[in-house]
């Protein structure tokens, strides 16, 4: 029997559709989803003035979130306090949008004793946790808004000779609170041997402290190897080395961000210069969502298991505290009140009852079993109020 071509791929897609059943469509519904919802990413920023946070917020998102800002001089910064300050702004690129929070620090580092000054941020950071939980544990869950922070880039001076005592204690104490990215910053005041010894040595310093700095997670054997070799430059490169200009030069005929100097030109985006590249590639397209996902499932269930704890204990303590006032005042018989909350069948004989503001309603007559459950609670109860 002949069969043509028409009828033979026919038979083939009804093949096809009895065996597919649809659920491979599963990511394209989440991408549509995701996408039209939006993202958000809160960024915080942390490090003493005049290292170039603003700059180098600026250049990796192409934005100016600075456009008002006033520069304090030496005597109005000794008075300063730390201040957090929080600018969002909504950036679009290819239908995808970005809900993106900075926050800023200004203040941090510059007092003459910076003796617990990172408190303010530390502080900043609970309360976000506590407002997320206090949300979660509302009525209305559908629209809560996430403003934990999800990733604290940490700048430290390139002059010196490592991490300074304010660096190791600041990022100490947020490292259970938040994914503290540490960065060199200007590295254009140091020569390439200079800069492979700072980050050597900074990257010493952080294993010796017991620093807990966000750390990437390993590859799986299932992915590219382009994908790889760019996951092993990013933690061999760590901690990044950055610079920031927003400034467009010439070089070679071509318009890019740098800086000019006398003896040449710095380029932003050349990675033989600076770290600046592998930052935005780690910060924005290859690392963005596990930033979010160790905030949401390790910062944050650490905060919860907390709060739940602390709670728990409150209202143990709350309890012992009634039953010591029961004991002490004698309003009401103690084995009366734990027979009633663990024995519910049971019935009190008429001369133990007192009058109490509950009603207690006539219950049947206890059988042999249930008798001998509250001589146990009794015992209990005595032993109780001994410990007491």
């Amino acid at each position: 029997v002949y069969v043509s071509n028409k009828h033979r791929s026919c038979m083939l897609c009804k093949t096809n559709e009895k065996e597919y059943v649809g659920f491979a469509t599963l990511p394209n519904q989440v991408h549509r989803k995701s996408v039209k919802k939006g993202f958000d990413f809160t960024l915080m920023v942390a490090g003493e003035s005049g290292l170039g946070k603003s700059t180098l917020i600026n250049s990796l998102f192409l934005t100016d979130l600075y456009k008002d800002r006033k520069l304090l001089n030496a005597e109005e910064r000794i008075s300063q306090t730390v201040e957090i300050i929080k600018h969002t702004v909504d950036i679009e690129e290819k239908g995808v949008k970005l809900k993106l929070t900075i926050i800023d620090t200004p203040g941090f580092g510059d007092a003459v004793n910076n003796t617990e000054s990172w408190k303010a941020i530390t502080d900043y950071i609970d309360q976000q946790f506590e407002q997320y939980f206090r949300d979660e544990s509302g009525l209305n869950r559908k629209n809560i808004q996430d403003n934990r922070v999800h990733c604290c880039l940490y700048f430290i001076p390139p002059f010196g000779h490592g991490l300074r005592p304010v660096d190791v204690e600041f990022m100490k104490a947020l490292q259970d609170k938040v994914n503290v990215v540490p960065l060199i910053s200007k590295a254009d005041c140091l020569t390439p041997a200079e800069m492979r010894k700072m980050k050597d040595r900074v990257r010493e310093e952080i294993e010796k402290f017991g620093i807990k700095v966000y750390q990437f997670p390993d590859c799986d054997s299932d992915e590219d190897e382009e994908f790889k070799q760019q996951d092993r430059e990013l933690k061999e490169s760590t901690p990044f080395a950055v610079i920031g200009s927003n400034a467009i030069v010439e070089v070679k005929g071509q318009r890019v961000r740098g800086r000019l100097y006398p003896w040449g030109i710095v380029e932003v985006e050349n990675q033989s210069h600076c770290d600046f590249v592998k930052l935005r590639n780690m910060l924005i397209r290859s690392h963005m969502h596990d930033l979010k996902d160790i905030t949401c499932d390790v910062h944050y269930e650490n905060y919860r298991a907390q709060c739940i704890q602390q709670m728990t204990r409150q209202v143990t303590m709350l309890f012992l505290n009634i039953l010591i006032n029961i004991i002490e005042k004698n309003t009401l018989p103690l084995t009366l009140s734990l027979i009633r909350c663990s024995v519910f069948t049971s019935k009190l004989t008429q001369d133990n009852r007192v009058e109490s503001p509950i009603p207690i309603l006539p219950l049947s007559t206890p059988d042999a079993e249930t008798e001998k459950l509250i001589k146990m609670k009794d015992e209990e109860v005595s032993q109780l109020s001994c410990f007491i």
